[in-house]
């Protein structure tokens, strides 16, 4: 089994590619591009996944998946933020009911 080392590996390389030059490097030029650049290929990802699904191929599926982490990894480094931020809030929910952690949340300001 592949453990959560992976994660760790590829934050630091985007944590280093911060500071690379864009032109060297696609995930600093994505960075350089600003939060809107990023959030813009989540989505993107997040509608690949939703036509692989649907497509069934699930090496497709697998594929389309790794991107959309790995994207999301890049949002995340864009806020500062390591996979131990996500793992610890996952081993905070290991138990809870769905309905019971979601009816916990604070409620969204407008």
């Amino acid at each position: 089994m592949i453990n959560a080392d992976v994660l760790y590996s590829i934050a630091d390389t985007l944590e280093h590619r911060k500071s690379a030059d864009p032109k060297s490097s696609y995930v600093s030029e994505l960075l350089h591009k600003g939060e809107d650049a990023v959030l813009k290929k989540v989505l993107e990802e997040c509608g690949e996944v939703l036509m692989a699904s649907k497509e069934g191929n699930k090496l497709h599926l697998v594929r389309e998946v790794a991107d959309l982490w790995f994207h999301s990894m890049v949002l995340l480094t864009h806020h500062g933020l390591r996979p131990d931020d996500i793992l610890a809030e996952l081993k905070r929910r290991e138990g809870i009911s769905g309905h019971d952690e979601k009816a916990a949340r604070p409620a969204a300001t407008a």
